[in-house]
C-alpha cells in the first residue's frame, strides 16, 4: 500500500465486543493501516456494533448515521459495519435497506479477514455483505491493540451461549458456547502481561462454563491456576459467573489463590423463583440464597456484583418486592438494575402480561434508591478504617483527588476509591490506602507512606 490509509474504529457494547475490536485493530495494523480518532480524517470508518437489546441497536444505528454524515463532509472512502447486528439475518436485511451508504457488512467470524476485505472493496469498488453461519472456536491468537489503560486487559475465554434464557438474544447472534484452549489463552495472557497488563479480566457469556465443550467438564479453576503461573500477573478477575455453576472448588480457589480477586460477578436477574423459571434461568431463589450464605461464611470477604431485571412479563408487585427484600437481606457491593427489553425472536417476546414502561421505570428508581443506601452502609462497615491495596488510575481535578480501584472493584462498571497522596503517582502503580469514609457508592481515603 503506497500511502497508509487512516482507519477510525468505534466499538460499541460490552467488553467481549471490545476484545473483538482490539484483535481487529491488530489485523489492520499488520496490514499497514494507520489509525485516527478523528472521523473527519478517516479514510475507512468501522463501527463494531452491539445488538443485545433495543437500546443497544438504537445506539448502533445512531452511530452509523452519524458516521454517514461525517463521510459526506470528510475523506472517508469506505464505511464498514461489523459485529452482532450484521450477524443476524433479519437485522442485516433491515440495515441493508435503511443504510445503503454502508459499503461492507461483516459478521462476527471474519475479523481476521478485515484487511483483505477492505482492500478488495477499494480495488473493486464493490459492496459486500458477509456473514458466516459457521461459528467456530474464537480464532484470535495474534497480537492485540489494547484500548484499555496498559495495566489491565480483558481476556475472552469463550464465545457464544447455550443457555437460551427467555429474554436473551445472544445465542441467536453468537451461537453455541465455544471455549478457547487453555494453551492459547495462556499464550495470549503472557503476551498481554509482557505488554504491561498486571490485571487480566476473564470474560465470556458464562465464565463458569469454561472448558465444558472441550474437556467434558467445566475447567475454569485449572485455567486460573495456569494463568496464575505468569509471574508478573497480579490480579485475575472473573466476570459473568452463573450462580448454579459456582462450586466449592472455585470458592476455595478464590480464598487460597492470592492472584484471584475476591470478587464475583453473578448475574442473578431476579429474586422470584416464579419469574426465574419463566426466564428459563437454571437457578431458584433458594439456590441463590444458599450460594450467598456460603459466600458470606467464607473466611475472607468476597465482593459481589450482580444485576436484576425489572418488568419481566408477568412480574407482579409481589414478585418485584422479592427483589427489594433480597437486596436488603443479602447486601451486595455493586448491583445494577435494568428494565426488561422485549426482543423479537426470544421466548418472552410472546409472553402475556407485558409490563408497561412507566411501571418498569418506577420499579427501577425504587431499587436504585434502596441500593444506594445499602452500598453506603456496606462500604462503611466493610472498609472504613481498613487499609487496602489500590491500583492508581487517574486524577479527578474537580474533586482534587487521585482515584483507583481495589480488587473488589471492576473497571468501568463499578465504583472507585478517591484518595489523597503527597507524592505523584504512575498510572497502574499499586499503593496502600487507608479508607477514611464513603460517598454513596465510592470510597475515600489517604495513601499511606512507604
Amino acid at each position: 500500500m503506497a500511502k497508509k490509509l487512516n482507519v477510525g474504529v468505534i466499538s460499541l457494547g460490552c467488553d467481549k465486543n471490545r476484545v473483538d475490536t482490539e484483535h481487529m485493530l491488530s489485523y489492520l495494523k499488520e496490514a499497514g493501516f494507520a489509525f485516527t480518532s478523528d472521523a473527519k480524517k478517516a479514510d475507512i470508518i468501522i463501527i463494531n456494533t452491539c445488538g443485545f437489546i433495543k437500546a443497544s441497536r438504537d445506539e448502533s444505528y445512531d452511530t452509523i448515521v452519524e458516521m454517514i454524515e461525517h463521510r459526506k463532509k470528510g475523506k472517508c472512502k469506505r464505511l464498514i459495519v461489523t459485529g452482532c447486528m450484521p450477524q443476524r439475518d433479519d437485522w442485516l436485511k433491515q440495515m441493508r435497506k435503511d443504510l445503503p451508504e454502508v459499503d461492507v457488512f461483516l459478521g462476527i467470524n471474519q475479523y481476521d479477514k478485515i484487511a483483505e476485505i477492505i482492500k478488495s472493496s477499494l480495488e473493486n469498488n464493490e459492496h459486500k455483505y458477509i456473514r458466516s453461519d459457521k461459528l467456530v472456536e474464537p480464532n484470535f491468537y495474534g497480537a492485540r491493540m489494547i484500548t484499555t489503560p496498559s495495566h489491565y486487559a480483558y481476556l475472552k475465554i469463550a464465545d457464544g451461549c447455550d443457555k437460551y434464557c427467555a429474554f436473551c438474544t445472544i445465542p441467536f447472534i453468537r451461537g453455541r458456547f465455544r471455549s478457547r484452549t487453555i494453551k492459547s489463552l495462556v499464550e495470549e495472557a503472557t503476551h498481554l502481561v509482557d505488554g504491561g497488563a498486571s490485571e487480566l479480566i476473564l470474560v465470556a457469556q458464562d465464565v463458569t462454563k469454561y472448558g465444558e465443550d472441550l474437556y467434558g467438564k467445566p475447567n475454569l479453576v485449572k485455567l486460573i491456576r495456569e494463568l496464575s503461573k505468569i509471574k508478573k500477573l497480579k490480579w485475575i478477575r472473573l466476570l459473568y459467573c452463573y450462580p448454579e455453576q459456582i462450586d466449592n472448588e472455585l470458592l476455595n480457589e478464590m480464598i487460597s489463590n492470592p492472584k484471584l480477586c475476591k470478587y464475583l460477578d453473578i448475574p442473578m436477574q431476579h429474586a422470584s423463583s416464579k419469574i426465574l423459571k419463566m426466564m428459563k434461568r437454571r437457578s431458584t431463589k433458594e439456590q441463590q440464597e444458599n450460594l450467598l450464605e456460603t459466600i458470606k461464611n467464607l473466611p475472607e470477604y468476597i465482593a459481589i456484583r450482580t444485576t436484576f431485571m425489572v418488568g419481566f412479563p408477568g412480574e407482579t408487585e409481589e414478585d418485584f418486592n422479592e427483589i427489594l427484600e433480597f437486596i436488603h437481606k443479602y447486601p451486595m457491593q455493586n448491583v445494577g438494575f435494568f428494565a426488561y427489553s422485549r426482543e423479537e425472536g426470544t421466548a418472552s417476546y410472546n409472553y402475556p402480561d407485558q409490563i408497561d414502561e412507566k411501571t418498569k421505570q418506577k420499579r427501577l428508581i425504587k431499587l436504585i434508591k434502596a441500593q444506594r443506601k445499602i452500598a453506603r452502609e456496606l462500604n462503611r462497615t466493610q472498609f472504613v478504617g481498613k487499609t487496602v491495596e489500590v491500583v492508581y488510575e487517574g486524577i479527578d481535578y474537580q474533586k482534587q483527588r487521585f482515584f483507583g480501584r481495589t480488587q473488589y472493584q471492576s473497571p468501568e462498571i463499578d465504583t472507585v476509591v478517591y484518595f489523597k497522596s503527597s507524592e505523584p503517582l504512575t498510572l497502574g502503580k499499586r499503593v496502600k490506602v487507608k479508607i477514611t469514609g464513603t460517598k454513596d457508592y465510592d470510597l475515600q481515603g489517604v495513601k499511606e507512606n512507604g
